[in-house]
């Protein structure tokens, strides 16, 4: 219905432009979006307010002109003039029932495009460190990454996921400390603990399996444990090992795949790293101070030079992701999405003037970052800071098993990344209205039971029928819910090109409030056959939009709860 508004505005300015009401370059933006009140129609247009100074024309004025150059079309009820020149469309009852049709008929493409043309993109999230389970933090960028992933690869793009393993530097070396130290029988309350160790239960598991001789089998790799506790490259290798196969158990049970496992080790092992650095002296932008080596980054945007490599000849954290995305570039990655938690703000300026810095046309802004903010879990009201296993934090197998799956992923993405979230545990796991996924689910397999009904009531659905009687659907929260029908295909396109999942969890939570207002407002089960089968395929419709929107979320569809 909207992309029909538009097409009879179009007409209308060529019609005007013709007349000489308008001028004849002038090309403007249509803008067409659904009315907050129905009194006001189904869609309104804020054109004639755009274009009366060009125009030379009093908004209102040019109202009436446009409204009188609109083409015919038996789509539109009927059009009228409110305030100071909007316009307001009324749709025609059979011309938007057609939504139904078009859902039904579409099924589980309904909201997909090809807009990507098959365009590769990169996008690369969670990439923790291999030092220990995954945190909320983790569970968060996990949960958007992939719903960004989805949203973009339901728009026609070509996606990778990517998970970026920081298998090297002082972090795993304190990890093969701690694995040592209690192999070696050293608590983490005994002087001779590591000063910077791991202090969580999953390090005594580590270092048990180690003494054990277990074998790890971790995507990429096996490792069997030498056992012998003062071997420490073989305890490095067998904890990294281990912590990559706990942290792709945590990833499955979140449902999150990824493509591309990538080693910060492999950039050092093939010399990319150093690579890099040859490349930033050839070019000129760098210099020597202090004994250290520093990068012009000021050239390119920084609020201060940095250094690459420090004066004891190791490199600082932001020449290897330099290198890494480098990698990215050369891999035929011209999109490149990094979901991270906000404590990369500081990188991002960095990165970006490092590869500017190469001079290899690598475009300005190049990568794209998503950031997201902290996690702060309740449960009665107090915040849960501790996990017993991982010693200093809550993980996400913690809230995966506390409340399941759904509810996880859904409250970790359903709001703007850049906004601090609180993960209230009790309001996840209740059965009530109140529960964002719980209520949208629900509306979904009210859908089932009414469904269940029929057939139980020896009215099955007939969907030529139904199909035939679309018009019926005149009641004023049957359109609204038409409405919100038609606009899954644009929420799914403007999610996916502004990253933003989490547009398409407030869409779910508007449209079951409408599915469930409609329900309660308007008998399904009424014995006048068409209005009835009418009726029950508003009902799928609803069901299938729903099913297609918790599935860009990684959320499943039940049909009983």
């Amino acid at each position: 219905m909207k992309e029909t508004i538009i097409t009879l505005l179009e007409g209308a300015l060529e019609t005007l432009k013709q007349q000489g009401t308008l001028p004849a370059d002038i090309a403007p933006v249509i803008k067409v979006d659904p009315t907050k009140d129905k009194a006001h129609g189904d869609y309104a247009t804020n054109l004639a307010l755009m274009l009366a100074k060009p125009a030379g024309r009093k908004p209102r004025e040019l109202a009436e002109a446009l409204i009188a150059a609109l083409p015919p079309s038996d789509a539109v009820e009927k059009v009228e003039i409110a305030g100071p020149g909007f316009v307001n469309f009324f749709a025609a009852t059979d011309a938007a029932a057609q939504i139904v049709r078009q859902v039904l008929d579409a099924g589980d493409a309904f909201g997909r495009s090809l807009v990507g043309h098959g365009r590769k993109v990169q996008v690369e999230f969670v990439s923790a460190n291999p030092t220990g389970p995954l945190h909320v933090g983790h569970g968060r960028g996990a949960a958007i990454g992939d719903c960004i992933a989805r949203l973009l690869e339901a728009t026609g793009f070509d996606v990778t996921r990517e998970f970026y393993y920081n298998d090297a530097g002082a972090q795993i070396a304190n990890l093969a400390l701690s694995v040592q130290a209690r192999a070696k029988g050293v608590a983490p309350d005994d002087d001779a603990w590591p000063a910077d160790g791991y202090r969580g239960d999953y390090i005594v598991e580590v270092a048990n399996g180690y003494l054990a001789g277990e074998t790890v089998r971790a995507d990429d790799r096996h490792v069997t444990a030498k056992g012998d506790p003062d071997d420490l490259d073989a305890i490095r290798e067998f904890a990294v090992a281990w912590l990559r196969r706990e942290q792709d158990l945590d990833l499955k049970a979140f449902g999150v795949e990824f493509d591309v496992y990538f080693l910060e080790s492999s950039l050092y092992e093939k010399g990319k790293v150093e690579d890099v650095v040859q490349r930033l002296i050839a070019g000129g932008h760098t210099y020597e101070k202090d004994g250290a080596l520093w990068l012009r980054t000021t050239d390119f945007g920084d609020d201060k030079d940095r250094v690459m490599r420090k004066s004891d000849g190791s490199f600082t954290y932001f020449l290897p992701d330099v290198a890494y995305h480098l990698n990215k570039w050369q891999r035929g990655f011209t999109t490149v999405i990094n979901e991270q938690g906000a404590d990369h703000h500081s990188t991002v300026t960095r990165v970006r003037a490092g590869l500017q810095a190469l001079e290899i046309g690598i475009p300005e802004g190049w990568p794209d970052y998503v950031l997201h903010q902290m996690v702060m879990v309740t449960r009665s009201g107090v915040e849960v800071k501790l996990s017993k296993r991982a010693g200093s934090y809550v993980t996400v197998r913690d809230l995966i098993d506390e409340v399941g799956r759904d509810a996880t992923r859904f409250f970790l993405a359903a709001r703007r990344a850049d906004s601090q979230l609180t993960f209230d545990i009790d309001l996840a796991r209740s059965q009530s209205n109140d529960n964002p996924v719980y209520y949208v689910q629900y509306a979904h397999a009210r859908v089932c039971s009414m469904l269940r009904k029929a057939q139980a009531d020896g009215q099955p659905f007939d969907h030529d029928l139904a199909m035939a009687n679309l018009a019926r659907l005149d009641a004023d929260q049957e359109k609204t819910v038409m409405n919100r029908l038609a606009r899954f295909p644009e929420v799914v396109d403007h999610a996916a090109t502004s990253r933003e999942p989490q547009q398409v969890a407030q869409y779910l939570l508007d449209l079951a409030a409408e599915f469930h207002s409609c329900y309660n407002a308007v008998k399904v089960m009424v014995e006048d056959d068409t209005l009835r089968n009418a009726r029950l395929a508003l009902g799928l419709a609803a069901r299938q939009v729903l099913r297609n929107g918790l599935d860009l979320m990684g959320v499943s569809a039940p049909e009983e709860m």
